[in-house]
């Protein structure tokens, strides 16, 4: 009879576990309110009535402090079934935390007339939030900050004095990284889109604003874009023109076998590489002041054999390292590339098929808020995403893995799934 009992109260207790579970893996996203019942080793426990949570010591935002009894709110971001019953876990410091604080106390949030596009946090000090308005005729900003800045500080007062910047979303990186910068000047903005980076020029007395306290103006910026963002100031920004202008003429001269003069003048022209020089149309170069047909005819010639020869090198390191000639049938693979396959031990047409968009262009991983960028084989050569893929459905046709029929039924699927 002992026993019989203990199976009873063993599946009463399964069956309680599993209630609660079912109640709360479908409350994940909410925020939930509970009386501390105990700390243990900074990690806060939560009563919540009808069970328990931990907040994490790491999940808690710096400097709070809490005690039995305290009354706490906080966002449930996982629910974990265990042996000793569910696990319930709660934060303060996460981002979608803030969310639902604002879609609380904004109910034009709530009823999805204005949408969060992105927030990063720096739990307890700084935040930024990006929002965008289905609603022409309302103000996403004003909005979110309410009659005198009622609803804003609502969300303050919840997350310890966290200072909130509400910035308008757009699609237009580059005004969206102007925003996120604020209370910064930006003079200029470089997208570098395939490595998702952002050169942001300011003028000198700015950098410190720009970048912030720790660095943390920039870091909550960066996060709030998911894109690298480099600072520069005016005088810097001068430095590097220069730089690279002195780098260009001494690749013309060296390259060209002209004098320093004609070699600034390509420079000053905006040429930056003797591809461009060997390419262009002629008539784009005797038209700089200074020069004629011939002098520019001339200067092709030598851009072209340069070439030539550079290609002639490469294609020699090619076939030392035992790179296969039907590679060079891959639409776009240079001898240049050839020679950096090899050196990766790519060197059959087989292999390069065998190969990923990230084994040749690199990618980038964002842990913590911070971007972490992993280079390809392709690193030293403008090649992008989409170049590579076609380049490697093409070694997977030469190769026979495919058929031109598959290719042509890829397509299809493509145009039925794109939007009208």
């Amino acid at each position: 009879a002992q026993s019989a009992k203990q199976v009873i109260v063993q599946k009463v207790r399964d069956a309680e576990r599993d209630r609660m579970y079912e109640e709360y893996i479908n409350r994940v996203g909410e925020i939930v309110n509970g009386t501390v019942k105990r700390v243990e080793y900074g990690n806060v426990i939560v009563d919540l009535g009808r069970g328990e949570a931990i907040i994490r010591r790491d999940e808690l935002i710096p400097r709070e402090l809490y005690r039995y009894g305290d009354r706490v709110r906080a966002y449930i971001y996982d629910v974990r079934r265990e042996q000793r019953g569910p696990q319930i876990f709660l934060s303060r410091t996460h981002p979608q935390f803030m969310a639902a604080l604002f879609r609380q106390e904004v109910p034009e949030i709530y009823d999805g007339i204005i949408t969060i596009r992105s927030i990063a946090r720096d739990p307890g000090s700084r935040a930024k939030i990006a929002v965008t308005s289905n609603d022409s005729s309302i103000d996403p900003v004003g909005a979110c900050v309410g009659m005198r800045g009622s609803r804003v500080q609502a969300v303050v007062a919840e997350l310890q004095g966290e200072k909130i910047d509400i910035i308008p979303w757009t699609e237009d990186v580059a005004g969206l990284v102007v925003s996120a910068l604020q209370p910064a000047d930006v003079a200029k903005v470089v997208l570098d889109e395939q490595a998702e980076r952002i050169e942001v020029v300011v003028p000198d007395e700015q950098l410190s604003l720009a970048i912030g306290r720790r660095g943390q103006n920039v870091r909550l910026a960066s996060q709030l874009l998911g894109w690298d963002i480099d600072i520069l100031t005016e005088a810097e920004e001068s430095e590097r023109r220069q730089k690279e202008f002195a780098e260009r003429s001494t690749l013309f001269m060296a390259a060209l076998d002209v004098d320093e003069m004609v070699a600034q003048l390509l420079a000053s022209e905006g040429f930056s590489t003797v591809e461009e020089l060997a390419y262009i149309d002629v008539s784009e170069i005797a038209s700089i002041q200074g020069f004629d047909e011939e002098t520019a005819g001339e200067i092709q010639q030598r851009a072209t054999d340069y070439l030539a020869a550079i290609e002639k090198a490469n294609d020699d390191e090619r076939i030392a390292l035992g790179v296969e000639d039907d590679l060079y049938e891959i639409p776009g693979l240079t001898a240049a590339m050839l020679v950096a396959l090899g050196k990766e031990e790519i060197k059959t047409v087989d292999d390069f098929a065998g190969c990923a968009a990230d084994d040749l262009v690199g990618w980038t991983e964002r842990k913590d808020g911070e971007t972490k960028r992993f280079d390809g084989t392709f690193k030293d050569f403008p090649v992008s995403r989409e170049e590579a893929e076609e380049m490697i459905l093409q070694a997977r046709l030469k190769a026979g893995w495919i058929t031109e029929a598959d290719l042509a039924a890829g397509d299809e699927q493509l145009e039925e799934g794109a939007p009208a």
